[in-house]
């Protein structure tokens, strides 16, 4: 399976959202929850989640409707079998430390638990 090619913090910030998003089944996300989870701009998130997909490390798909009529449908994202194996290596290769802080502080505890380390006990 070929790898991401170039390793760059925005990609492991990326990919770190997705594995935890994937080892808590926490379902679809879309590219604003990564973003912010992320903490990293539109145009770096969706450059990482574009070359992603092309490899296969990562499934995205538009949303059949959005709950709320007067935006525009949202495309989600969940990372594949393949890809949460590559992202647990290159994070285990490349971050050796886990993550001791919520991802993003802005939202505190709002934070759903998978996005949210100190509610787990640390991260996994």
């Amino acid at each position: 399976m070929a790898g991401p090619g170039r390793v760059t913090g925005p990609l492991l910030d990326v990919l770190d959202v997705l594995l935890r998003a994937h080892d808590d089944e926490a379902g679809d996300l879309h590219g604003w929850a990564i973003m912010k989870a992320a903490r990293r701009s539109g145009p770096t998130v969706y450059g990482v989640l574009d070359r992603l997909e092309d490899l296969g490390w990562i499934n995205g798909h538009w949303e059949r409707e959005n709950p709320d009529p007067s935006k525009p449908r949202r495309r989600l994202y969940r990372i594949t079998a393949a890809g949460a194996a590559g992202a647990r290596s290159l994070l285990r290769e490349r971050r050796p430390e886990p993550v001791s802080q919520p991802l993003c502080p802005a939202f505190g505890t709002m934070l759903p638990r998978w996005l949210n380390p100190a509610a787990q006990g640390g991260s996994k």
